[in-house]
């Protein structure tokens, strides 16, 4: 908790000033008893009204004015609190923002959002106590007990025995629960990814009629999610009643000894009743400082949870800008040098997944000239998206090297490596907005020209037109109101808006029917500008033409060549090809 209090660096007045009222509203709190007790002993016992009407007045003056601290205590609180979890909140964001995918697979998305949610909401209201409670409620307890003294040290004793019994009953809970309260967020974490889970692959489940072992799966992890938490809830609640027995104890005990003291003459009544304020005014307090450390406590077990976050780093270090002196093939291309340049290299890869017992990609090794359209094709697992993942650097090779324009990866800086490469992922995945926001996500001042030109090389123009408002149209969050194939040909788009120099398809159009995915094919090959494409596909109709067809079998290179050259003498191939065509098709091709 003590790293994200920097947070509060830009609030120090506010922390201040909070505290400050509340100690204020305290003061005028602790004069009451002593008014109270004026009234009693000389107003009403020696029967002065006047004196009663003017004390009365000053009670109402001690009221307004606390009433005045307090609320301007709140004021404060809550705009240090807010401020607090919104930089928070910004820089937790940030910071994931800054993960490899290794280290966000590693996580947990659901993980995440329960910190950068739940999490930080109980961070938030830790704050927000702490500088209203935190100084007050102590305050008031030891504030009280001094008062006593000054009315009378014998009846005070019994206040310097009540509180460290009360502070024991307290902190002991409190050391119980914390560990505890720990475990209840890893719960929720587990009970927000199978929410999340259960979300996000609804189709999945109904078609396979899998929605009642769903439901006993949540079922069991929210129950026990919710056993735990009466557990430590009732832990919790034991503050309470025994709070309360001990306070009414040692408010008999009082009782009993101002009756004897007053008896003797020591005391008066009305110095009676103002301990017994007192006490009543520590049972008060200390049944707010009770819940407050059951607040801190969760407060303090989330910072806990949202710090581990932040001192997560990022495994991939990316180059603050490009390497002066380094030029495009890191000098290959010298005069008079007959070697080729290669734009994409892959020098005997090796990738193996955090965790991961085995490698996904073993000694992957080719070369691909500028222009030049690649095919990737193999069974399910085989590392296809593995291998054009290395490319943009999503993963970083667990071994060997991967070259673009001639230089490794890691010498690129992350914003000069995403302006070379493109990328359509599997999932297309579109953001709440218009068709036009969503395009310039791959060049933020394209203009309205450049987006109709990708709309059109994507296959998307015909539609975008029947839109109302067409570039300006919405879209719904995650593309919800579009179909399958327009969403797979606006992320396509997207990524031509950018004009990368090498283009990746990764299976981006598996929701296209085989026509569009030949058009689109075709205008992809007729832009300008010799862009390098790869292109990952389930189907040997979108790759057969490609300049050379990367075959993958088990995150291995089964083999390299043409269409013709696979068909010929490639096991892996000839059999993913002639599972989707007829042989006799096949050998007319």
């Amino acid at each position: 908790m003590k790293k994200l209090l920097v947070y509060l660096k830009d609030y120090k007045k506010e922390t201040v000033l909070a505290p400050l009222f509340k100690m204020l509203e305290a003061t005028f709190e602790l004069f009451v008893p002593l008014v109270m007790a004026a009234i009693i002993d000389r107003g009403i016992g020696g029967g002065e009204v006047p004196y009663v009407l003017r004390m009365g007045g000053l009670l109402v003056a001690l009221g307004v004015v606390g009433l005045v601290c307090s609320i301007t205590a709140q004021y404060y609180a809550a705009k240090a609190a807010v401020g607090f979890s919104t930089k928070l909140k910004h820089s937790l964001f940030a910071h994931i923002q800054g993960l490899s995918y290794t280290e966000i697979d590693t996580l947990g998305t659901s993980t995440m959002i329960t910190r950068m949610t739940s999490d930080v909401n109980q961070a938030q209201n830790g704050v927000n106590m702490v500088l209203r409670l935190f100084l007050r409620s102590p305050f008031i307890v030891f504030g009280a007990m001094i008062m006593a003294f000054t009315i009378d040290v014998k009846a005070a004793l019994i206040f310097v025995v009540t509180i460290p019994l009360l502070s024991v009953v307290v902190f002991g809970i409190m050391m119980l629960t914390m560990p505890l309260y720990k475990k209840v967020q890893a719960g929720l974490d587990s009970v927000l990814g199978i929410t999340r889970e259960n979300l996000t692959g609804a189709r999945v489940i109904r078609a396979f009629n899998k929605e009642q072992e769903e439901i006993e799966a949540f079922e069991e992890k929210n129950s026990g999610l919710a056993q735990m938490q009466l557990f430590v809830g009732k832990l919790s609640a034991l503050t309470n009643p025994v709070t309360y027995i001990i306070i009414n104890a040692a408010t008999i005990i009082l009782l009993y000894t101002g009756a004897v003291r007053v008896d003797e003459g020591t005391i008066t009544q009305g110095q009676v009743v103002a301990l017994v304020n007192y006490m009543s005014q520590i049972l008060i307090e200390l049944v707010k400082l009770a819940n407050l450390i059951i607040t801190i406590t969760k407060a303090l077990a989330c910072a806990n949870r949202i710090q581990s976050v932040f001192e997560i780093e990022s495994s991939m270090e990316w180059e603050q800008k490009a390497a002066v002196g380094k030029t495009a093939g890191d000098g290959r291309k010298e005069a008079g040098s007959s070697e080729p340049h290669y734009m994409v290299e892959f020098n005997h890869v090796h990738l193996a997944y955090a965790g991961a017992g085995a490698e996904s990609l073993s000694d992957i090794d080719f070369r691909v000239k500028k222009g030049q359209t690649v095919g990737i094709i193999g069974g399910t697992g085989s590392g296809k998206s593995s291998l054009v993942n290395l490319i943009p650097r999503f993963y970083d090779a667990t071994g060997g090297q991967v070259r673009v324009d001639g230089r490794d990866v890691r010498e690129y800086s992350m914003e000069e490596l995403r302006e070379k490469v493109g990328v359509v992922p599997q999932k297309a995945v579109l953001f709440q907005g218009t068709i036009a926001e969503n395009l310039r996500w791959g060049k933020g001042d394209a203009t309205e020209e450049e987006l109709w030109k990708a709309v059109e090389t994507a296959q998307a123009k015909e539609f975008v037109e029947q839109k109302d408002g067409k570039l300006e149209a919405p879209v719904a969050q995650a593309g919800r109101n579009l179909s399958g194939g327009q969403r797979q040909r606006l992320t396509i788009a997207r990524a031509l808006t950018g004009r990368p120099e090498i283009l990746i398809l990764d299976d981006s159009a598996s929701a296209l029917d085989y026509a569009t995915d030949a058009a689109l094919r075709q205008a992809i090959r007729s832009m300008e500008g010799d862009m390098t494409v790869f292109i990952v596909s389930q189907r040997a109709s979108s790759i057969q033409h490609a300049d050379q067809i990367i075959v993958l079998d088990d995150g291995e290179t089964a083999d390299i060549g043409t269409h013709e050259e696979l068909l010929e003498r490639c096991s892996v191939y000839q059999e993913i090809y002639y599972s989707q065509y007829q042989k006799t098709e096949g050998a007319q091709a």
